[in-house]
């Protein structure tokens, strides 16, 4: 329970952010700049992909990797700027899914990447990357038990209200509260991306 709400109502405070920066920073002070530098990049690279809000896209990459910089401490697996390329792959290839499909999005799949060779390269390398982890998604999300899959798909659907409105609507007919609800979905999705994590290390 303490897991899910944290996930859900975490916010970057100025703690988080200044940890972010001195992450970044690997232990020279810049000021700021590896951060503005890293940021400037990150709008740069989904700009070249075609978004429609690379500002935001970017912006999200970096709360996210904030996040887990919470979550864990730190993150030595990869450099700082390997690793954010990593999670803005994730969050490029979730912005894809919801507007194609409005599915379940790859938020916590990241957990899974850590120590992967999901290196930044041609565009044939990553549209084969994306494609096997989309199809990986797919699998693993039908794998699921009917009831589970209506539940984790119907809990990540819509934005912001309508999100919300859902996820009332959604445990009502499971006979649940909202943060029961929220518990199942967690579960849910830890078995999830456990499962696409496998997935995508296989051949």
């Amino acid at each position: 329970m303490q897991k899910a709400e944290q996930k859900k109502d975490w916010a970057l405070s100025s703690g988080a952010f200044n940890r972010l920066l001195e992450w970044l920073d690997e232990g020279t002070n810049s000021g700021g700049e590896k951060y503005l530098d890293i940021r400037g990049r990150l709008v740069a690279y989904f700009d070249r992909k075609n978004c429609l809000s690379p500002d935001e896209l970017a912006d999200e990459t970096l709360n996210r990797v904030a996040r887990r910089i919470e979550e864990v401490g730190s993150i030595e697996s990869e450099t700082p700027a390997k690793y954010c390329y990593i999670v803005a792959r994730f969050v490029f290839m979730e912005s894809l899914r919801a507007n194609e499909k409005g599915d379940v999005p790859m938020d916590d799949v990241l957990r899974q990447t850590e120590g992967n060779q999901f290196v930044v390269s041609d565009e044939k390398e990553e549209k084969a990357n994306r494609e096997k982890l989309l199809n990986c998604l797919e699998t693993c999300t039908e794998k699921l038990e009917p009831e589970h899959r209506e539940l984790i798909i119907g809990y990540y659907l819509g934005e912001q209200r309508t999100k919300i409105e859902n996820r009332r609507t959604l445990a009502a007919k499971f006979g649940v509260s909202v943060n029961a609800l929220s518990i199942r979905a967690c579960r849910i999705r830890d078995k999830l991306e456990a499962c696409v994590g496998k997935c995508t290390n296989e051949g």
